[in-house]
């Protein structure tokens, strides 16, 4: 029987990519294009005016920039993932491109959780103004990024960085609270 090598995976090697939208316009923007590197639960996300090649173009050669090349993306079919302009992108960075399959929409579930949770904390964080998501998606993305996840033992961040995220009592404190009202809100 033949051996398999192991495959060694860093954080940032693998990311899934995902549109959330379109949502009430928001400073002009209607979508939010997320960003999950699988291995250590970080997330990116941009509020965005539309969901195009272009737009997921740019916003993936801006994440290179920041994190390095990867070794793969994972993106679901649609067409704004599927068309020559990201093919370009895709071979310039020497990134493989791995589609998920309409029956196995598993392929990229990292992403539909992500991006649940986004949601919900956005929407915690935004309350009855909902055209103030755009404002409100940084915030959203700490929170986020600060909580701490199972898989990994710690917080994105934490394994990120190295070290716990400090911040002001007043800050803690309002993260708290939209933490413990999504996680409530998940338990039932």
């Amino acid at each position: 029987m033949p051996q398999n090598s192991i495959q060694i995976c860093e954080i940032f090697d693998v990311w899934g990519i995902d549109f959330m939208g379109p949502f009430p316009s928001s400073r002009g923007n209607k979508y939010i294009l997320v960003a999950v590197d699988y291995l250590s639960k970080w997330v990116q996300a941009k509020a965005l005016p539309t969901n195009d090649a272009r737009v997921v173009c740019k916003f993936l050669k801006s994440l290179f920039a920041r994190f390095g090349s990867p070794r793969a993306i994972i993106s679901d079919r649609g067409t704004h993932f599927c068309n020559v302009q990201f093919v370009k992108v895709m071979l310039k960075y020497g990134v493989t491109h791995r589609l998920s399959t309409a029956y196995h929409p598993q392929t990229i579930g990292q992403v539909k959780v992500s991006n649940r949770d986004l949601k919900r904390i956005l929407e915690r964080t935004i309350g009855e103004n909902r055209a103030s998501w755009s404002d409100k998606l940084d915030d959203a993305l700490w929170a986020f990024r600060t909580a701490y996840k199972t898989p990994i033992m710690c917080t994105p961040y934490k394994l990120v960085y190295g070290k716990a995220c400090h911040l002001s009592i007043e800050l803690e404190h309002k993260a708290y609270w939209a933490l413990k009202q999504v996680n409530f809100d998940l338990g039932s």
